[in-house]
């Protein structure tokens, strides 16, 4: 994991695969320099303290959080599986619900299981969020409204709306819903329920 570039970038935010009680992260990389940079930054950019080499920011990973992620990595495949099956419990309640027609699932290569954060679906109708919202229920979110070239942090990079339409159209379509490893069949039970108020 991680080898494919330069360097590989992990999130340990709660609702990730691995995640702690707080924001972390980590990056792995096999260059020697990169590394050394790296750890500068990522300390003030400092080698010796009150020295300062580079612009750096404060993201070392405290030890509370580091001794969280070393016991949660020792069942990361258990909560692996039991993402895949609510996912799979997912796919089936859908089913149950008539909604085949209404939403797409996404399809991932055979031999290549996919570990869910959210479970992702698409509305194969007009967006149903701008409908009849239940009176009983919050509606289900959109995963990302905004592709990052159009946050206004970023439009200096002077991206046009249309320069990415697939992740444009994405944005405005793809709803995230919660698969946790804890989720209960009941829960996600209330999940399909409430997300069928939005398409039927």
């Amino acid at each position: 994991m991680g080898n494919l570039s330069a360097c590989g970038c992990f999130s340990f935010f709660p609702s990730k695969n691995l995640g702690g009680a707080g924001d972390g992260g980590m990056i792995t990389t096999n260059d020697p320099e990169l590394a050394d940079r790296i750890s500068i930054l990522r300390d003030h950019g400092s080698r010796k303290k009150y020295q300062y080499d580079l612009l750096g920011m404060n993201s070392r990973l405290d030890s509370l959080q580091a001794a969280i992620l070393l016991v949660k990595f020792r069942h990361l495949e258990a909560m692996a599986q039991s993402r895949r099956r609510n996912a799979e419990r997912y796919r089936q309640l859908f089913r149950h619900a008539g909604l085949e027609t209404a939403i797409a699932l996404a399809v991932h290569p055979v031999g290549m299981p996919h570990v869910h954060i959210p479970f992702v679906i698409t509305p194969t109708q007009a967006d149903p969020l701008l409908g009849h919202p239940s009176p009983h229920r919050d509606p289900p979110q959109h995963s990302l409204p905004s592709t990052l070239p159009m946050l206004p942090t970023l439009f200096g990079l002077g991206y046009r709306p249309d320069a990415f339409p697939e992740s444009e159209e994405a944005s405005r379509q793809v709803l995230a819903l919660p698969v946790f490893p804890q989720m209960t069949e009941e829960q996600q039970e209330m999940v399909v329920d409430g997300t069928a108020d939005f398409f039927v």
